[in-house]
This record gives C-alpha cells, sequence and structure tokens, in this order.
C-alpha cells in the first residue's frame, strides 16, 4: 500500500469499525471539561442507537455500571470517584482495599422544595442492589437507598474525572470534577496523599434558590477495639485512627474546604441500629447546618455544610479537599539476603545505588518495614492539608497543562482510550514509592493484599509510560535491578525485597526480565541524557549480560536454550523466538552501550550474528517464529527434578514427559508474545533487530489466528473471567499448524490485556495500522463500563502493570521519540500528519506533523532538539 500523506486517507484506510468506534477529536474537549446537557443526551441517545459507546467519550446508562476512577498520588493510595459520583475502592492504608466503599457522599438540600434534597451521585447501578456481601440481609448501612439525581454521565480527561448530574425536579445542572495532581516529570507532586472533588452548581431556573451543600461520611478508620476520633481543622475536620492490637498504626483522612462559610459537625448521633446515619440524612433532608463539637472518642461519622444563596441563572463551586497519612506499615516482602561485601561497583557488584552515586534519594532508608514516600516529606496530616491548600491552585493548573497537551493528540479515540485509561495504574496500589522515593511496585491488586510483590522484572518489562512520564523513578527500577537485587555472578532476582534491600538468590532468574533490563537500562541512557549515568551503571550491566549468556547459553551457540524462567511463571526448555528476540535485543543494546564507552564488545556482536542468524533461520517457520522444545544435550538434565515453580511432576505427569517432552512449553504454537523482545527494542529506540518481514509476518500469524470475535466455543480451563462467552479478544497461543500439547504453558488459553496492547501496538509500529486496531478494539470493548470497569484492566489482580504496554500507542503510530543523548526528535509517521503527546526529562508538549514538517510546542519545563529526523517512506496497511 502507497504512503499516506493526510490523516483523511488514513481514516479511509483503516476504517471506523461502524458507529460504535467512530473515530472522534478529543480536541473540541479540551477547551472546557464541561459538556452541556444536549451534549450528554446525545451521547446517551447514540449510545443506546449503537449497543455500545463511543470511545474517549462519555459513559452513560449501562456504560456506567462499572465505572471507577482513580484519583489519589503516585504511589500513596487511592479513593476511586465512581462514574455516579459515589466514592468507592478506598485504599489510604498502604494496601489495597478494593471493595472498601465506607459510606461517604455529598449531597444537595434546595430549601423550600418538595424532594429537594438528593445526594449528589446518579442511580444505583443494578449490581449493587443485589450480589454484593451481606446482601442477603439488605446491606445494612449503606447509603444506596438514600435519594439522587436522576440523570448522569461521566467524562473521563485523566488525571480529571468529570460528571454531569440533572434532574427535573431540581432546577439545577450540576458539575463533578474528581481530580487529583500528575504532572510529568514532577514525581513528588504526582505522588501526593491527595485528591479533590469539585461540585458546580448553576440555577436554571428564574427564581434565587437557597441551598446546603454537604459532604457526609461514617468513620471508616474505626479500627474494631481501636481507639478513634474525629478532629477539628478549618474548615472541615479530620477522621483519626490510633490504631488497634492487631494494626497498630496511626492513620488519618482529612476533609475540607475552602470556603469560610463551612460548619462542622463532628459527631454524628450516636444510637443503635442505623441511627448514624438515619439522623444524618435527616439533617441533610431538612436543610440544617449543624455544628457540633469533637468528642473525645467513638465518633460515628462527622459532615461538613457550606449554606448558599444562588441567583437565577448563577453559577457556583464548592472545592472539596482529601488528603489522608498513614506513615507505617507491617509489610514486607521476600527474603532479605546479606548485604554484598566486599562491594565493588566497578566491578559490577553493589549493595545500593549510594554506593556509585546514581540519582541521590532523599534518604537512605534501612528499615524493616514499608513507610510510604509522602512520610519522610511530611511529618503529619496537617502538612499535607496546609501544602495541599496552599499548592492547589498551581498543581490544578499544571495538571490540566498535562491533560490538554495528551488529548490534542489527533490519534484514533481507541488508542487514547487505552492509553489514559491504563494511566490510571500509576494511582492505584498496585505502585508504591518507599521512604527514600525508591519506586516499587506489585504486578497488581488483590481485592485486599497486593498482588504478587516486588516490580517483577519479567511483567513491567511491557510497562511503557513511566520511563517517559518519570524518568527518574523507571531508573529507580533499573537500580533496584542492578544492584540490590543482583549478585556477584550476575544473577538477578526477580522481585525485589520490600523494603529495597539486597536479597536471596535461591530461584532462577527470569530470562525475559533480566535481558529485557539490560534493553531498558539503554533506553534510560537515551531518555536521560547521561553519560556518567551509563558508566556508572556499565559494569553492573555487563555483569548482568555475562551471566545470561553462561546460564543460558553456556555454549556461546547464540541461542537461549537451558531452561528459562520466564512470565509464564514456568520454564521453557530449548530455543524460542520470544526469548531469542530478547536475548538479540540485549546484546544489541549493550554492544551500543559498550561502545559509546569505548570497551570491548567483540563477543556480544559475534554471540549478535549467531542469535540473529537462529531467530531468522531456525525459528522462524516461513510464518511465524516458534520454540524447538529441548531436553537432549543440555546441561540441565530431567524437567521432572529441575527447580520450578508450581510445576511438580506427578507419576502421570512423568509419564506424560515420556510421550511428549516436559510440561508447560509452546513448541509450534502461535505465541502471541513470540517476537516481544523486538517490540521492546524498537520501545527502547532500537532499530528492529530481526528481518523486518519475518516480525510482520509473525505479527500477521498473530492477529490471523489468536484474534477471536468470539469465544463462545473457545475451552479455557485455566482463569476465563479475562474474556468469555461472546466477547472478543486476543488468546495467548494457538496451534494452527498442530503440535499442541496436552499441557502447554500454563496460562495459554488466557487473553491478557497487556499482550493485546503489545501486539496491537507492534502490529501499528510495522505499519498494520489497521490490524492493530481491530486487536485494541476487541480488548477495550470488553472495559465499555457494563460488566468490567473502563479504568482497571486486570490480569493477576487489579490495575495491572502490563497493561501499560498501551502507553507504546503514541510511539507505534507516530515513530514519535525524542533522544537526550543526541537532542534529537525522530518521527516515523504511520498515520499521515498528526499531533501527538510528547514527554521527555525534562518537559512534556506536543509534536505537529504536517505536509512533511514538523513542530514542537512544549507546555512545561524544555526541551532542547538540536535535530528532527523524519522517515518520508513509511507505510499504512
Amino acid at each position: 500500500m502507497k504512503k499516506s500523506s493526510s490523516r483523511r486517507q488514513f481514516l479511509k484506510q483503516v476504517g471506523t469499525g461502524g458507529s460504535a468506534t467512530a473515530l472522534l477529536s478529543t480536541a473540541p474537549f479540551l477547551a472546557n471539561l464541561s459538556a452541556p446537557k444536549e451534549i450528554t443526551d446525545q451521547h446517551e441517545a447514540a449510545n443506546a442507537a449503537a449497543g455500545s459507546r463511543v470511545y474517549n467519550g462519555r459513559y452513560a446508562g449501562e456504560f456506567l455500571n462499572r465505572v471507577a476512577f482513580p484519583m489519589g498520588g503516585l504511589g500513596a493510595g487511592m479513593i476511586c470517584l465512581e462514574g455516579t459520583g459515589a466514592f468507592s475502592h478506598v485504599s489510604v492504608r498502604n494496601k489495597p482495599e478494593i471493595f472498601n466503599e465506607p459510606g461517604m457522599f455529598a449531597a444537595i438540600a434546595v430549601k423550600g422544595m418538595k424532594n429537594g434534597a438528593r445526594l449528589l451521585e446518579g442511580p444505583v447501578p443494578d449490581w449493587k442492589k443485589f450480589g454484593l456481601k451481606d446482601a442477603g440481609n439488605g446491606l445494612v448501612g449503606a447509603t444506596t437507598g438514600l435519594p439522587r439525581f436522576r440523570q448522569c454521565s461521566f467524562l473521563a480527561r485523566f488525571p480529571f474525572g468529570q460528571i454531569e448530574l440533572a434532574d427535573a425536579d431540581l432546577p439545577l445542572q450540576v458539575q463533578v470534577t474528581g481530580w487529583s495532581p500528575f504532572i510529568p516529570g514532577d514525581e513528588n507532586n504526582s505522588g501526593l496523599p491527595v485528591a479533590a472533588v469539585e461540585y458546580s452548581f448553576h440555577n436554571t431556573g428564574k427564581q434565587s434558590l437557597d441551598a446546603v451543600f454537604s459532604f457526609n461520611t461514617k468513620n471508616f478508620l474505626n479500627l474494631d477495639k481501636g481507639a478513634n476520633a474525629v478532629r477539628s481543622l478549618e474548615n472541615g475536620f479530620v477522621l483519626t485512627e490510633m490504631g488497634s492490637a492487631t494494626e497498630p498504626f496511626r492513620s488519618d483522612f482529612a476533609v475540607s474546604t475552602g470556603d469560610p462559610a463551612t460548619k462542622v459537625d463532628h459527631c454524628w448521633f450516636r444510637g443503635g441500629w442505623w441511627d448514624p446515619l438515619t439522623m444524618a440524612w435527616n439533617a441533610v433532608r431538612d436543610g440544617l447546618v449543624k455544628s457540633v463539637a469533637p468528642v473525645e472518642k467513638d465518633a460515628p461519622g462527622a459532615s461538613l455544610y457550606v449554606p448558599f444563596t444562588l441567583a437565577a441563572g448563577a453559577r457556583k463551586t464548592i472545592k472539596l479537599l482529601f488528603a489522608w497519612y498513614t506513615p507505617d506499615s507491617a509489610q514486607s516482602y521476600g527474603t532479605m539476603g546479606t548485604r554484598k561485601d566486599p562491594c565493588d561497583p566497578a566491578s559490577g557488584c553493589c549493595n545500593s545505588p549510594g554506593d556509585i552515586g546514581i540519582d541521590k534519594y532523599d534518604k537512605d532508608f534501612h528499615g524493616k518495614t514499608y513507610k510510604p514516600w509522602y512520610s519522610s516529606r511530611f511529618a503529619n496530616i496537617e502538612e499535607v492539608v496546609k501544602y495541599w491548600q496552599g499548592s492547589y491552585d498551581e498543581l490544578r493548573k499544571n495538571s490540566r497543562l498535562f491533560t490538554d497537551a495528551l488529548y490534542s493528540s489527533t490519534l484514533p479515540p481507541e488508542v487514547m482510550e487505552a492509553v489514559a485509561a491504563n494511566l490510571t495504574i500509576l494511582k492505584s496500589p498496585t505502585v508504591m514509592r518507599q521512604y527514600d522515593g525508591r519506586l516499587w511496585s506489585f504486578e497488581g491488586c488483590g481485592d485486599s493484599w497486593g498482588c504478587c510483590h516486588g516490580s517483577c522484572t519479567h511483567v513491567w518489562n511491557y510497562a511503557q509510560a513511566i520511563p517517559h512520564l518519570f524518568p527518574a523513578l523507571e531508573r529507580s527500577l533499573r537500580h533496584t535491578e542492578f544492584c540490590e537485587n543482583q549478585d556477584s555472578r550476575g544473577h538477578q532476582n526477580f522481585r525485589a525485597t520490600l523494603p529495597i534491600e539486597p536479597n536471596e538468590h535461591g530461584f532462577h532468574s527470569a530470562a525475559d526480565g533480566q535481558l529485557g533490563g539490560i534493553m531498558k537500562a539503554y533506553r534510560e541512557w537515551r531518555i536521560g541524557g547521561s553519560e556518567e549515568w551509563l558508566r556508572k551503571m556499565y559494569p553492573m550491566i555487563q555483569k548482568s549480560m555475562d551471566y545470561c549468556i553462561q546460564t543460558w547459553d553456556p555454549r556461546h551457540n547464540g541461542v537461549i536454550e537451558e531452561p528459562h524462567h520466564n512470565t509464564y511463571d514456568i520454564e521453557f526448555w530449548g530455543p524460542d523466538g520470544m526469548h531469542g528476540s530478547f536475548y538479540l535485543g540485549a546484546l544489541t543494546a549493550i554492544i551500543s552501550m559498550g561502545t559509546e564507552l569505548q570497551k570491548d564488545v567483540s563477543v556480544y556482536k559475534e554471540l549478535a550474528a549467531k542469535a540473529k542468524r537462529s531467530l531468522e533461520k531456525d525459528l522462524f517457520n516461513g510464518e511465524y517464529f516458534v520454540q524447538q522444545i529441548k531436553v537432549a544435550g543440555l546441561s540441565a538434565k530431567n524437567p521432572a527434578t529441575e527447580l520450578s515453580f508450581g510445576g511438580e511432576y506427578s507419576e502421570e505427569a512423568r509419564q506424560l514427559l515420556q510421550k511428549e517432552g516436559p510440561k508447560y512449553q509452546y513448541g509450534t504454537g502461535c505465541l502471541s508474545d513470540g517476537i516481544l523482545g523486538a517490540w521492546i527494542a524498537r520501545m527502547c529506540g532500537l532499530n528492529d533487530i530481526v528481518d523486518a518481514g519475518s516480525i510482520r509476518s509473525h505479527l500477521g500469524a498473530v492477529h490471523k489466528y489468536n484474534l477471536k470475535n468470539d469465544l463462545s466455543e473457545h475451552a479455557n480451563p485455566q482463569r476465563p473471567a479475562y474474556a468469555l462467552g461472546n466477547e472478543g479478544g486476543l488468546l495467548l497461543c494457538t496451534w494452527p499448524r498442530g503440535g499442541q500439547l496436552s499441557l502447554p504453558f500454563v496460562y495459554s488459553d488466557e487473553v491478557w490485556t497487556g499482550i493485546e496492547h503489545q501486539v496491537a501496538s507492534h502490529l501499528m509500529l510495522m505499519g498494520e495500522v489497521k490490524k492493530g486496531l481491530e486487536v485494541l478494539r476487541a480488548s477495550r470493548n470488553r472495559y465499555d463500563g457494563r460488566v468490567r470497569n473502563p479504568f482497571n484492566e486486570y490480569e493477576c489482580g487489579h490495575w495491572y502493570a502490563r497493561a501499560l504496554s498501551s502507553y507504546g500507542y503514541l510511539q507505534a503510530l507516530t515513530g514519535l521519540r525524542y533522544d537526550a543523548v543526541e537532542q534529537t526528535l525522530y518521527i516515523d509517521s504511520k498515520v499521515g500528519d498528526f499531533t501527538c503527546f510528547l514527554s521527555t526529562e525534562t518537559g512534556f508538549g506536543t509534536v505537529r506533523f504536517k505536509a512533511g514538517k514538523a513542530t514542537l510546542h512544549i507546555s512545561y519545563g524544555n526541551i532542547e532538539v538540536k535535530k528532527t529526523v523524519i522517515n518520508h517512506n513509511s507505510a499504512v496497511a
């Protein structure tokens, strides 16, 4: 297909997928986050007519069912604003509390009107009426039985979420805007334990209105047999829990407004049954403004009230500010090892980044349990509140600069929806930041625990957002991997301990994780631009590379053939395309880094040539890359006795071993991740490491065989809830040419959004934009709000990190990449003309590409560009 020189041609070529997926520009929403009621009605009508919703548009009707939009700081905790306006998933105590919906609600009472009191929320979704815990007893104490607005819609413009409320019985239009700071390059202000909700009221009637706004909450921090209180705060209150015998940690949660008319009821009515909530609602219903002094203990809840008068046609906004503070926890993960002695960074062995002076961290932290970063900056809740109130306008302005830049992108709306929706992972309890400022993360969130600890290298391999948005935090992950996680041999533990310390080395390294880390070190160098950083890191990187060679390619054949642990939580035996591409990518990266530092890289060049030849000749079947299952001739002797995770061999399994070979392989299968290392290489700024035609062929086969529009006939005995029934999705593996083992690798029948985004963006990167969009749409259609939360792509836990592969769409479609070493802007458009968001170490903004010329607009900070390199030969297919 001939190259496209205009966006119009591009849209015609890729199609729009029908009315449900009409390509809608995001730019018109930027002038004002608000949308008048007629726009909301139009969206509802369009949704109803199409049976689905417009990508990156509003959620209304049944599409509001599961919407829950995370607010909070990066690594600091989370509160979700639901699409209806309810508060849920309140996780502010250094752990996930996914089903914590603690009875917090805002309300409005219009005086002099029958039924003039409403929660500032839309209708209750049907799933909340029955099916929850204690539903059989009527959901005692829930706020779902209180009156609400009848009309509601939600629009996400990350980090802002906006709700429109209306009701024929009230002459009010209400806009609710929830947000928390998010400013690329400013990880500290983006990591505050805060959130805000702005309630804007518009009197649409012809008469003046007297009204009372209130915010009401149960004392949800209260622990069984704990010591709790509600304390005073200017224009607000603080919920406090001093701890209990089983959870001896103080927690504070502050609520305040900037309105001097605010009055506070520090103690709800104390009584039996549901007296406290009943009396709190009575006060709301009657338009009361109560002022009740704090009591010593056992306050069941608290309320604040803001009375106001609103003239006909007038508007008023009340800002509700949340802040929280839990400085300690009982959390620790992993088995601590011993600090390396002697520590010799120059020879590739060090105890911590501090030993080599990389990215100076705030504190030298060696605690026994996790303490959040914000507790090193603020001494108490009062300091957090003071900073939040004093910096509110500036933080909102800078966060809005990011929103405006991101959403001015002219890429397809399903792309922008996927990119932005998954940035909410950074506000979820998946991400943590310890006392010294270093990043540490789970893979995802269990309902009440972190799921799979330790910034797992083979999962976070896929995540492309943090290295561009917060490069210093991403470098902290490399520091952990190559310092505390790596021993003197070069073996890396793929899970870091919490707190971060040198750890034990009693299990396999993850081949994809460790090799991927070498490519990511190259990426961090190109993004950060510091040769000093590279020079200090290189000895550890080289030690890691040499370990990989010695462990998985000891005979220097140019193939990863010894059993290699990987992201599927098993070991592959024999060479395969997935890990062969990781190997070649890592070798290519270290050759480039070593050459820059004038090191001898001759061995790596020799191995890279062999690895490339093996991939293209031995592991490519003419259509896609495969695995050659191998046991004979390896250093590892018996799959039944080798160390493995969950792969024990029963008597039946031993019989199967004799018949088919090792369990949990993919062999002749078409693996969606089958050339993953080539995608990561490109995301890291390397060129194609394998023949581009072979990569394109493999991805075409994955699209042809693994993408299913309907999974009704697909048997999945593994974890089916990710995609099932009449839903579509991309299977991890299929066997179009036969050869499927009785027990292929353990997740082979599943659908993971992180891999869908990886494959889709890789297709786009190779010019197959239409096919990539088809994969993306299948993924996002499952997350349209009806059954699943659009802002919670889950895998092994909620807000799963692998889904951050979606950020790769920006680079895939535009080729947009900034190299700080060269101070060069690269463009390789697959969409013709475009405007796209760009984030670098020193600033962010947009790049407009039109008629073969690029224009950089800087929104925040500074981006020094000396040269622009444009590929004018891109094709769209």
